[in-house]
């Protein structure tokens, strides 16, 4: 069967719908040099034993599986593991599954058909050519049928042949697309999408670890998302919703950057009642191995609060001492074993910062070497030159740790 037609399958029974919401998995990833592995298996367990608990109808990854393109073994592995273990269950849920922009589709689609009869529904790219359409999964309970619309990452170049009009946006992308399917609103209808929505000039939170690109560029309105009684969105690593309740990002299941610090990461769980009712959405909480924390304070101060709880945690740390301690580095290592960076921030080093003028700005080489790339050649990178630039940065980055 190809992989763009209609599937069908059916629920366990009930009237109510339940669905497990994830997004941005990012198996792969580093922070700052640690290798995330462990994390990530455990993070994966905590979320099949809710699955076991709760029972979910389906559960939907919003997309960026992988942290990039060409995944190593350990993490192919571990997505592997995790999947095995939700097909495994019983009742078995429909698992749902879309590209994001730091997945290669094709690798994505990789068996996709074969996996389709296991209940497991992969759209890895989006509609490019003539007679291709949204992956649609349709499933079935007491009220009747749901349609799941699975659509992938998309940018304009990559519907570019679909339309004879120019595609000139992210969102005119979306909308196009969307507008192709000719969405029957008197049934159900549920969406995932992995897109940069905002609702107006409101903007979704956002953590140092997405890559947005500044001026609005990507953005598409939520307005796009009418005919949808649910949306299940992926890009934002913040849990939050966008231009309503039924409009949502779950954001990552694990903290992937300083700046997401304090953040309480769960899974959302989505029960859809008859057509019209309001989904109710709730959160499950997830307790990862180590938090992120950022630590400020003298060194002595920051030593005295190295408590059993925080030390094996990966920590930010800075330093506000007046004066220069005696080998700060080495003495915060012998009582944290997890340290992200170590700062200074005092008297000196702040008039130090208001004689320059200017705020140093770290920037995502990926994100940087795109916009130049546009720049010099009128045209965005096409796939396989996106793949081969993240995995230059990436191994760049293993030969710097």
């Amino acid at each position: 069967m190809d992989r763009l037609q209609k599937r069908e399958n059916s629920f366990s029974g009930g009237n109510i719908v339940k669905l497990f919401h994830l997004s941005d998995l990012h198996i792969g990833k580093q922070l700052h040099r640690y290798n995330l592995g462990a994390e990530q298996r455990d993070i994966f367990a905590q979320i099949a034993a809710l699955a076991k608990e709760e029972q979910p109808d389906a559960v939907l990854i919003a997309g960026d599986i992988y942290d990039g393109p060409v995944p190593s073994a350990e993490a192919v592995s571990i997505f592997d593991e995790f999947l095995t273990e939700l097909c495994a269950m019983e009742p078995q849920p429909a698992v749902l599954i879309i590209a994001g922009n730091h997945d290669s589709a094709r690798r994505l689609d990789f068996a996709s058909d074969i996996l389709s009869k296991h209940k497991v529904y992969i759209a890895g790219t989006p509609p490019m050519r003539e007679g291709e359409r949204i992956l649609r999964v349709t499933l079935s309970d007491g009220y009747g049928p749901v349609d799941f619309y699975l659509l992938p990452f998309v940018k304009p170049g990559y519907v570019r042949q679909l339309f004879a009009e120019e595609i000139t946006g992210y969102d005119m992308a979306v909308r196009s697309l969307l507008a192709r399917e000719e969405i029957d609103t008197k049934r159900r209808n549920v969406l995932l999408s992995h897109q940069f929505y905002t609702a107006g000039k409101k903007e979704p939170q956002v953590s140092d670890s997405e890559v947005h690109y500044v001026g609005g560029i990507e953005n598409v309105d939520v307005s796009v998302l009418a005919p949808f009684d649910y949306a299940a969105l992926g890009h934002i690593h913040k849990t939050q919703q966008i231009g309503g309740e039924m409009y949502r990002y779950c954001g990552t299941p694990l903290q992937y950057s300083v700046s997401e610090a304090g953040d309480e990461k769960s899974v959302t769980v989505v029960e859809l009642g008859k057509k019209g009712e309001k989904p109710l959405v709730r959160e499950r909480s997830l307790r990862p191995m180590r938090r992120v924390r950022k630590l400020t304070g003298t060194l002595r101060e920051i030593l005295d609060a190295a408590g059993e709880e925080v030390c094996h945690d990966f920590v930010s740390i800075t330093l506000t001492d007046d004066v220069e301690a005696y080998q700060p580095k080495e003495q915060l290592e012998e009582r944290f074993d997890h340290i992200l960076e170590i700062r200074i921030d005092n008297a000196r080093t702040r008039k130090l910062a208001e004689f320059s003028g200017e705020e140093l700005v770290e920037i995502d080489p990926y994100e940087a070497f795109g916009k130049f790339f546009a720049e010099m050649n009128g045209r965005e990178m096409t796939e396989q030159e996106e793949a081969m630039m993240r995995q230059v940065i990436a191994q760049e980055g293993e030969e710097e740790a």
